[in-house]
């Protein structure tokens, strides 16, 4: 009781039942916060990075999380008998969410690979391969845990997951649209986003090869000024 009169109520927004004395029980839950801290990188890239791409494709990660509440409410589907929480099953949120990164973010990296040419081309697609490959993994990996913890049933799963692979085709699709038509350029010249500081840089420019190269010639600007200093002493 808080007061002596009203009971107190659980925050149950990471509250995840699992079995204690089974390791891949444990591990599964751990995986079932995958996507509260895909939503906090979310919010940490565009923060840190204030790039439009990084900001569409989270506000097409939110659009489909109300999907997944609109089926779930219209589907009206049991969870598994075994499971005691509270909530529809049909589809499985977690697994619609993590479809939706993994393709969406797969798609942005072969867009990327076509559109910016370099020298270090051949590396920057092996490098683009592999987070694909890890991010479709880390993405079944979710999915299974739902199954194991007794959350979801397979066929809720495989529900949420072709969900948010055919959401991200068309919000890729969607933001594809208003970047070639012009609508993207509009609003960036919007005044509140030119306070905002947006920016659209990243389908064109690799930021990981352009602040190296910057970070080198400060360097090299640097060693240069103490050779300098060096050489007027003696």
């Amino acid at each position: 009781m808080s007061d002596g009169q009203h009971p107190l109520a659980s925050l149950t927004l990471t509250h995840v039942h699992y079995n204690p004395r089974d390791p891949l029980s444990y591990l599964a839950a751990w995986l079932a916060l995958v996507p509260q801290a895909l939503c906090v990188v979310y919010v940490s890239i565009i923060w840190a990075s204030r790039e439009v791409e990084v900001l569409l494709m989270f506000a097409g990660q939110m659009g489909c999380e109300a999907l997944n509440f609109g089926l779930k409410r219209w589907i009206r589907e049991e969870r598994p008998k075994q499971m005691f929480g509270k909530g529809y099953g049909m589809p499985s949120s977690h697994s619609q969410f993590v479809a939706f990164f993994s393709l969406y973010l797969a798609l942005f990296l072969v867009r990327r690979q076509v559109l910016s040419p370099s020298a270090a081309h051949y590396y920057a697609v092996i490098e683009r391969v592999i987070v694909s490959i890890l991010a479709g993994v880390a993405a079944a990996a979710v999915s299974v845990s739902r199954i194991y913890l007794n959350y979801h049933t397979p066929r809720q799963v495989l529900a949420g997951s072709v969900a948010g692979f055919v959401f991200a085709v068309l919000w890729f699709g969607v933001t594809a649209y208003l970047r070639h038509f012009g609508w993207i350029d509009w609003v960036l010249d919007w005044e509140l986003a030119r306070m905002a500081r947006l920016r659209d840089l990243l389908v064109s420019e690799d930021l990981v090869e352009a602040g190296w190269q910057q970070w080198n010639r400060r360097r090299e600007r640097k060693r240069q000024k103490e050779a300098d200093a060096s050489r007027k002493l003696t």
